[in-house]
């Protein structure tokens, strides 16, 4: 059996709770996948988010932004296991494991619990993760009464699937998408949604539209034994920092679940249209693939030690810069490399607690954000320095990628919609521009290691000059004869963004223009221990919650500006805002501290890991 972990140590976050823990309204969800597939499942063991056979496909399970309350009869788009009378429940991952545990209790003291995993392990010499999803149920004490709700819909919600059956599976017409559960549990009893005594193991393989090859039961648990072992392996490999080992296991795991390892992608998020704010109407689709998020990533997954992740991803890189007309990159795109990402609402989905639009697609992919191209060079140079990766990088790989360093030379200065994707204005970022001066400078880096010194000198002399405007046009001269950088050129603004200048090796953490520029964020931008991610009005008013990444790049801040102690204090308080699966989403209200936005987000789980990294103490400490 998996190792389950029920302990919480000083710094470790709980991952087992009682249901009298946890509110109604929360995103209290643990996710389990394989990098093709993926489900979120709620402290009641229910399945309320999934897509299949991608993560950007049509919602099978849909409960999460249908509106209606999973634990209604009325509730569709879930798959409950639910016990008569329960009273309590448990639930904790397998340790350094995705296998989901949780044990649900009855008034009587009978108790079941339930196994939810994605196949993922080595077969014949290949890396078996098919679309497919394992639940075991099994008594563990007395004899429980429960009943399966196993209930997918399509076309976003428009209607339950239809089923036809046999003797020991079901098939759901789920759109284009035809799934098939085998069973060990009498069929009926799921068409029905019969109440029955659970006496015996029953198992659940949620899978292709094809017979199920060998015995269900010994096949399934060979695919727990060989999942839960491979999840430990692959955690074994990670270079852990000294302290904040558990949270930062939880967030590579949240991480390594939103890569699609077919061609490479790394989605934001799991979830479309969680709102960033109650009735915000910032509800968007996250479940694509973002240059600047999933850079963070693969360097936060780097810095672990962790390389199939960045191999991958440098693929997809190169295929959509192959792609490319003129060396124009969008910000985002498709999981398989698809450019357009037309957005339209689903009518027949009423959001998060009711809070609609749902969204599908992403408007984002029509916008020029200038930051893109000095992303995909960061990403891409590693490969010429590391000798870790199966390929290293090429001749042929550095001529494309200096047609990506012409373009960011070409529009450094021109206006964008920005990290923040502003849909209705553009101005010339100064994140943006940095970035493009990050995409010269490390390109002449690159040319270095390759022998080519004219090419070497020839970007050296595009970073100076952007370095030159940047400088120019971004340095704001305060009342007191200080300067600070400005969120963009010509205007007298802050955004959370400056504080990436650090990070970006453009200015040194003690320069006196970056401590000024770090006093104006905090005064601007800070509220108690959250950060905003700027506070002039936008597209759809003043921003009402923190957005996460911003304050942990706060607390990288701190830390550089001497302020340790400070930085662990908030680091510390966002470990605690986690949810019992270790994870966060994209934004914090700052008012109660409530969750908000898209999740499990990327962008959060790398702020964990960076912050752990960085405060930690090192390893010598233990000898």
């Amino acid at each position: 059996m998996p190792d389950v972990s029920h302990a919480a140590g000083a710094q470790t976050h709980p991952v087992v709770a009682e249901l009298s823990a946890r509110p109604s309204h929360s995103l209290h969800l643990s996710p389990i996948g394989n990098c093709m597939v993926s489900a979120l499942i709620d402290p009641q063991g229910r399945w309320v988010w999934s897509c299949a056979p991608r993560f950007d496909s049509d919602p099978v399970f849909s409960s999460l932004v249908s509106g209606v309350a999973p634990d209604t009869e009325a509730a569709t788009g879930l798959w409950a296991i639910e016990v008569t009378n329960q009273v309590s429940v448990r639930q904790a991952y397998a340790r350094n494991s995705a296998v989901l545990h949780t044990w649900l209790t009855d008034a009587d003291g009978a108790a079941v619990e339930i196994i939810d995993f994605c196949p993922r392990f080595e077969r014949l010499e290949r890396l078996y993760s098919p679309v497919s999803y394992c639940r075991i149920v099994r008594p563990v004490k007395g004899t429980p009464r429960l009943r399966v709700r196993l209930k997918p819909t399509r076309n976003y919600g428009e209607a339950l699937a239809e089923t036809t059956f046999g003797s020991n599976h079901i098939r759901y017409m789920c759109g284009d998408t035809i799934l098939r559960l085998t069973t060990s549990c009498p069929v009926s009893h799921i068409l029905e949604e019969r109440e029955f005594r659970l006496e015996e193991e029953q198992i659940f393989f949620l899978g292709p539209d094809e017979g199920f090859a060998g015995d269900l039961r010994s096949t399934v648990h060979h695919m727990l034994e060989k999942t839960d072992r491979h999840w430990k392996a692959w955690v074994r490999g990670l270079a852990l920092p000294l302290e904040y080992q558990t949270e930062v296991i939880r967030a590579a795991i949240g991480l390594k679940l939103c890569v699609y390892e077919e061609t490479g992608a790394i989605i934001a998020a799991m979830t479309t249209s969680v709102p960033e704010a109650p009735h915000s109407q910032r509800n968007w689709d996250y479940r694509y693939c973002w240059i600047r998020d999933a850079y963070y990533v693969v360097q936060a997954l780097t810095r672990l030690g962790t390389m199939q992740t960045l191999e991958n991803y440098l693929k997809y890189l190169r295929n959509i810069v192959d792609r490319a007309e003129d060396g124009q990159m969008q910000p985002v795109y498709g999981i398989g490399f698809e450019t357009a990402l037309t957005e339209s609402e689903a009518p027949f989905l009423k959001g998060y607690q009711g809070m609609g639009p749902v969204r599908v697609g992403n408007l984002a992919y029509i916008q020029h954000q200038h930051d893109v191209y000095g992303q995909i060079i960061l990403s891409s140079v590693h490969a010429f320095f590391d000798q870790r990766l199966l390929r290293p990088g090429t001749l042929a790989d550095f001529e494309q990628l200096e047609a990506v360093g012409d373009k960011a030379f070409e529009v450094f200065d021109q206006p964008d919609a920005g990290l923040w994707e502003f849909r209705t204005f553009a101005k010339p970022h100064t994140y943006s521009a940095v970035m493009c001066w990050a995409a010269c400078d490390r390109l002449s880096n690159a040319a270095s290691v390759l022998g080519l010194p004219e090419r070497a000198t020839h970007w050296k002399e595009r970073a100076d000059h952007i370095r030159t405007v940047i400088d120019q046009r971004a340095l704001i001269k305060q009342a007191d004869g200080t300067e600070l950088y400005s969120s963009a050129f010509d205007v007298d603004e802050v955004d959370a963004s400056i504080l990436q200048l650090i990070d970006l090796r453009y200015i040194p953490p003690d320069d006196p223009r970056y401590l000024a520029t770090l006093a104006a964020v905090e005064k601007g931008l800070r509220r108690g221990p959250h950060m905003l991610r700027y506070a002039l009005p936008d597209d759809f008013g003043e921003p009402e919650t923190a957005f996460n990444f911003c304050t942990f790049w706060l607390i990288e801040a701190l830390h550089y500006a001497g302020r340790s102690d400070e930085a662990r204090e908030l680091f510390e308080g966002m470990l605690k805002a986690r949810t019992p699966a270790g994870l966060l989403s994209e934004d914090t209200s700052f008012e109660d501290g409530t969750l908000w936005g898209n999740y499990p987000q990327t962008y959060s789980l790398v702020g964990i890991i960076n912050c752990a990294v960085l405060l930690s103490r090192p390893w010598k400490d233990i000898r």
